[in-house]
């Protein structure tokens, strides 16, 4: 696939004319290529959102609702071939693919409905001849960096809300997924949003923060990604004073309690931790499990973490693609090496994976017993398919060590105690909790971080909260 930029309605090249290829991580092939935009090409994206804002904000919420539905339509009749490029872009078995393709379609179908929806309120003045009236406007220009882990549910998870509201988009998609970004934006086109409305650049992740904090015209952020890139963004809006909302790194913690399901536990598990390979931001990093069945369930974990079968995510039943790059399974094999000789034990897994026709970064789901604080891989992000299992004795003890990091993104809880399950939800330092449910994301719900794992909201009417100003208007009848 030869991809192009879309700005201000128009597919086009960089104006440098560079292009980069773009790899398979499966098999090291070309899946296609995509301009290298500059500056220059982010700031006329920019002027061109800009342009349309005056236009697109005055839309009712009817008119905006109308390219938003079929937009939803577009993606949804496209969803087996998105998926194939998305697989041969970034990896995820060809399933997972299709599942993410439909869930993005499903964000735009939820905004459009929901744009409907943004209401103002009425207020009781404090004299008889005011009124007081709050009303909801769009922010303006949005600048959007998506990341490559889920590289078209995470576009239209910001796309949606925005356009909902009544913003403009400008949207730079991650260096190593763009193709799913234009395939996307075909899409949009078809689906009739005015020139400048959306708009797709492809540019280095250096030009494209700069020009976002630095421009004046863009008046809203929103970044998923890692944290410390999170930071910097954060720090340098501080200086124009930019709205931002920034989904960033998660370490997830997985609670199994005595009295849990163990069959159910051991499979919602292997679906949160080995799904992309690991390489999700809300997958079980942690999986801390009561003393008196931790024996029993390290058997059932572990032998079902060597059932997944590895390979290229476009040939059949593959369960597990590859690591993005290198350099994330150095990363992988440097956590496991540091855990092993700290006195973890290897209950499955603990190689690199090589296939007839693999090329890529490939490694076994591993599973490691008895492992403790002093490891790394328990305060660092894995990113990868490795599980480590932390034993625990008391409900106080799996709290603590749960709640014992800066990250609060996702956290799951495995009890069948009614009462428990609201303790210890409640208690949870994270922004989503999964009781005995280890796939919790929904469009129609809030999600987003504690602490350093960010701030805002996407999905749900939350999620178009940081794309709206709230006006107050004060009005004395008197002439």
């Amino acid at each position: 696939m030869k991809g192009l930029m879309y700005i201000n309605g128009a597919w086009t090249e960089a104006i440098s004319g560079a292009r980069k290829e773009v790899r398979n991580p499966a098999t090291g092939e070309p899946a296609g290529s995509v301009p290298i935009g500059s500056r220059e090409d982010l700031a006329a994206a920019i002027d061109a959102a800009h342009a349309a804002f005056k236009s697109w904000s005055k839309t009712t919420a009817m008119e905006r609702a109308v390219p938003l539905y079929r937009a939803y339509e577009k993606l949804a009749a496209r969803a087996d071939d998105i998926a194939r490029m998305m697989t041969a872009e970034q990896g995820k078995p060809l399933a997972e693919s299709r599942g993410e393709v439909m869930l993005a379609a499903e964000y735009l179908r939820w905004y459009s409905e929901e744009a409907k929806r943004i209401y103002g309120e009425t207020i009781p003045a404090s004299a008889q001849g005011k009124r007081i009236m709050v009303v909801r406007q769009p922010i303006g220009v949005v600048g959007a960096i998506t990341p490559w882990n889920f590289p078209v549910s995470m576009l239209t998870r910001k796309l949606g809300p925005a356009l909902a509201a009544g913003c403009t988009v400008v949207l730079k998609p991650a260096d190593y997924t763009p193709l799913s970004a234009v395939a996307l934006f075909q899409a949009l086109e078809e689906a009739g949003f005015p020139p400048g409305v959306v708009n797709l650049v492809t540019a280095k992740g250096r030009d494209v923060g700069a020009e976002f904090l630095e421009n004046p015209k863009v008046k809203k952020i929103t970044f998923t990604g890692s944290t410390e890139v999170g930071k910097q963004l954060i720090e340098g809006s501080a200086k124009h004073v930019k709205r931002v909302s920034m989904e960033l790194g998660g370490h997830a913690p997985f609670l199994v309690f005595e009295d849990a399901d163990l069959d159910k536990a051991a499979e919602a598990c292997i679906a949160s931790k080995f799904r992309n390979a690991g390489q999700t931001c809300i997958c079980a990093n942690r999986i801390f499990v009561q003393e008196s069945v931790m024996d029993a369930f390290a058997e059932k974990f572990a032998a079902k973490a060597r059932q997944l079968k590895i390979g290229n995510g476009l040939e059949p039943g593959v369960e597990v693609g590859p690591l993005i790059d290198w350099n994330a399974l150095e990363k992988v094999e440097e956590q496991v090496r540091d855990a092993l000789s700290k006195g973890a034990e290897l209950a499955s897994g603990g190689r690199r994976y090589e296939g007839e026709g693999l090329k890529g970064a490939f490694y076994e789901p591993t599973v490691l017993s008895r492992v403790d604080s002093s490891m790394v891989i328990c305060y660092e992000e894995t990113f990868g398919p490795v599980a480590p299992l932390i034993s625990f004795s008391t409900e106080e003890e799996a709290v603590a060590k749960a709640n014992d990091t800066e990250y609060g993104l996702a956290s799951y809880v495995f009890t069948r105690n009614l009462g428990r399950a609201f303790r210890v939800s409640e208690q949870l330092e994270y922004g989503i909790v999964g009781v005995n449910d280890a796939l919790p994301t929904v469009v129609q719900a809030p999600f987003g971080g504690w602490k350093e794992s960010g701030t805002g909201r996407e999905g749900g009417h939350h999620g178009l909260d940081s794309y709206l100003e709230i006006k107050y208007i004060s009005i004395d009848l008197n002439d």
